[in-house]
């Protein structure tokens, strides 16, 4: 046994620190929290200073009991839980079960899990900083406070098995208005003329588009009138512009950044970005080296970067990109600005060594782990090299009394596009770039044809998860730890589900952000949300009282809810209507209704009539057996299973959901489950049914 202990969250940390810590330490997992508010009571005093009561969480006695007989055996007790304001409450509450003083330097964190910057941490350890934790205790204590108190409202006046909660009913009421948008908006016509001109008969064409002096939306009249008066008349370049442009590299990866190209380039939610991130970060087996933490701390809202980490990228991009006409870095490393409230406690996402290259950790990696890994070590690179440079080409063409206009543009110097180009959004306006032709002032063009075109105004997108964390970041809505959970409970809720990857709300989801908006206006109001995560903000860094910001919540929240129980109706949910007859008695249509369990399909005319049915969410999986879809549904009791749509004629059905990692040994979905070691993996097919533990997915938040 060694003479130092040293506590960290997850079984996987345990093994990359061991590998490089000596024989004087001792490396232990707390797997996550050990303590918490009890989940029977409200376990907050709210005579008492919002005092929270804290207690052991269930089955974790085991692992009190190993962490206390380490630390009795141990000459020191050193605390390495997440660099954050949670990881910082987790080690406050281990020195509260070891009965270590938090005011002795037994905290140490990292950024990184790499020797030099554990060793370094080793070297520095401090007290706990209990602004830090009174940060998180506030929060925690917050969310109670709602949770506990609105939930049964909404059970009295909308239905059983509804939850409410802080942060997430900001979210929800985004969601919500951009619905209302989309409802009562209405289409409007307009029409564009473009002209597809080339320089000969033959020569290469090219697309113009008329332009208006105004920039006015034009009717079918006009377009038409146009078209007529176009009619005799000759296409002759009037001017031909030529701009050099300069396109600046976009800056390493913050948590929402990621989650947001992460949505847009993988298809990954936000909750399976934060899993995949959180294992490079814990630590990979990889080939030749052992366990080594890959990334950075992925909880982050800071594009800073170690000028070590900088020059190491300026090296390698020198060493792998030669370009004839410029260099492949800047003359002075590139730094970035902090977005207005970044807390910027922690460097940006990188990778830990840039010489570990993707192709390099190919057989280290499992798919989701090398896919998201190539994406941080692209960017991170990208964002230390030089500009792209372009000309942008802008040629006006005379025809008659009208002007169109045709944009291209060369791309003159490569740059970092040469590792990386930033995804744009579905959402964003995006004119197709196009080759032009050699053009001169006064050349005359022949017309191929004028292409009238018919559109009509489009009402504003449904957010996706990418568009709705950046919306949320925008409006100082969360903090990095908080967007991936914030999106998975209004799906667990059923207040909004997903259809083509974008953000619906329920009924119920609409009903229970109206009646909290009449009632409870602070609590889905975002400047109200985003000035308390600001106060949170300013209890971290000692300036504020975490009582006192609890209190200038709770205080007006009791109020509110003591006049809503008298004031407020009961609501009641409208049916959703379909097309289909009911198959049993033919005489209505079915409904979609929703009950304790979520959605289900059944007959209007109950009593009378009894048919109903769940309804089957299809699920990114293939069923083992015959290779159909598999759907979520649920049984009669309410119960959540995973059957193939091919049922009767294929009888394949599991309680457990698709994990979304595929078995190696045969490639089919597997399921997932909790186990000490960390995450236990089963094949779905009954022929393989191959299972192992995945150490990296160890229970962690």
């Amino acid at each position: 046994m060694g003479n130092t202990l040293v506590i960290v969250e997850s079984p996987t940390k345990v093994k990359t620190l061991s590998k490089f810590l000596g024989r004087k330490y001792s490396v232990k997992a707390s797997y996550g929290h050990v303590r918490d508010l009890p989940k029977s009571t409200l376990g907050v005093n709210v005579e008492d200073g919002y005092a929270p009561k804290y207690i052991n969480i269930r089955g974790k006695g085991s692992v009190i009991k190993e962490l206390r007989e380490a630390a009795k055996k141990a000459d020191k007790v050193l605390l390495a839980t997440d660099p954050d304001r949670e990881g910082e409450a987790i080690s406050w509450h281990l020195a509260h079960i070891l009965k270590l003083d938090p005011e002795a330097p037994c905290r140490i964190e990292f950024n990184e899990i790499t020797e030099s910057a554990v060793k370094s941490a080793l070297a520095s350890a401090r007290p706990i900083d209990m602004n830090r934790v009174d940060a998180q205790q506030a929060r925690r204590v917050l969310d109670r406070l709602v949770g506990y108190n609105l939930s049964p409202f909404l059970w009295r006046k909308v239905r059983r098995g509804l939850s409410a909660g802080r942060v997430q009913s900001s979210a929800l009421k985004l969601i919500a208005d951009r619905e209302r948008e989309i409802q009562a908006f209405v289409p409007q016509e307009y029409w564009t003329l473009s002209a597809v001109l080339a320089p000969t008969a033959r020569g290469r064409k090219f697309r113009a588009r008329y332009v208006t002096s105004t920039n006015k939306k034009l009717s079918a009249e006009e377009v038409q009138a146009i078209v007529e008066s176009l009619k005799d008349s000759s296409y002759t370049v009037r001017s031909v512009s030529v701009k050099e442009q300069a396109r600046r590299p976009a800056p390493p990866f913050t948590t929402s950044t990621l989650q947001q190209e992460a949505f847009r380039r993988l298809g990954f939610s936000a909750r399976r970005t934060m899993k995949v991130a959180q294992e490079l970060y814990e630590g990979v087996n990889v080939a030749g080296e052992g366990h080594v933490g890959l990334i950075t701390y992925m909880r982050t809202d800071s594009f800073r970067v170690a000028a070590e980490a900088q020059a190491a990228a300026r090296s390698f991009a020198v060493d792998h990109y030669k370009f004839d006409n410029g260099p492949a870095v800047p003359e002075r490393p590139r730094a970035y600005r902090a977005r207005r409230g970044s807390q910027d406690a922690h460097e940006a996402i990188r990778p830990t060594d840039i010489r570990r290259t993707p192709e390099s950790l190919a057989g280290s990696l499992t798919r989701d782990q090398l896919r998201l890994y190539r994406l941080i070590w692209l960017r991170f690179l990208a964002s230390q090299m030089s500009d792209a440079l372009f000309d942008a080409i802008t040629v006006d063409i005379q025809a008659g009394d009208h002007l169109f206009r045709a944009t291209g543009s060369v791309m003159k110097f490569p740059g970092f596009t040469a590792v990386y180009t930033e995804e744009r959004d579905e959402d964003s306006e995006d004119d197709a770039e196009q080759r032009l032709p050699e053009l001169a002032e006064g050349q005359a063009l022949h017309l191929v044809e004028l292409s009238p075109e018919q559109h009509f105004t489009q009402p504003p997108p449904r957010y996706t998860e990418a568009s709705l964390v950046k919306v949320l970041e925008e409006n100082g809505i969360g903090r990095p730890s908080t967007y991936a959970p914030i999106i998975e409970t209004l799906r667990k809720r059923d207040y909004a589900t997903l259809e083509n990857k974008r953000f619906k709300p329920t009924a119920v989801g609409l009903a229970v952000c109206d009646l909290l908006a009449q009632y409870f206006p602070s609590v889905v109001d975002l400047k109200f949300t985003a000035k308390i995560e600001d106060q949170l903000d300013k209890v971290a860094e000692g300036s504020s009282n975490w009582v006192e910001v609890t209190d200038s919540f709770y205080k007006p929240l009791a109020a509110a809810l003591a006049a809503a129980d008298v004031e407020a109706e009961r609501v009641v949910i409208a049916d959703e209507p379909t097309d289909e007859v009911c198959p049993e008695c033919g005489q209505a249509n079915l409904v979609i209704k929703s009950g304790r369990y979520g959605k289900f399909i059944a007959c209007p005319r109950y009593p009378h009539c009894t048919y109903r049915r769940s309804i089957a969410n299809k699920v990114n999986a293939v069923c083992p057996k015959c290779g159909g879809d598999i759907l979520e549904r649920r049984s009669k009791r309410g119960r959540r299973f995973y059957g193939c749509a091919n049922y009767p004629q294929c009888d394949f059905a599991s309680w457990n959901p698709p994990s979304g990692v595929a078995c190696p040994k045969c490639g089919s979905f597997t399921t997932a489950s909790k186990v000490k070691a960390g995450t236990q993996y089963t094949c779905a097919n009954p022929e393989c049914a191959h299972r192992w533990v995945d150490e990296a997915g160890g229970e962690g938040r």
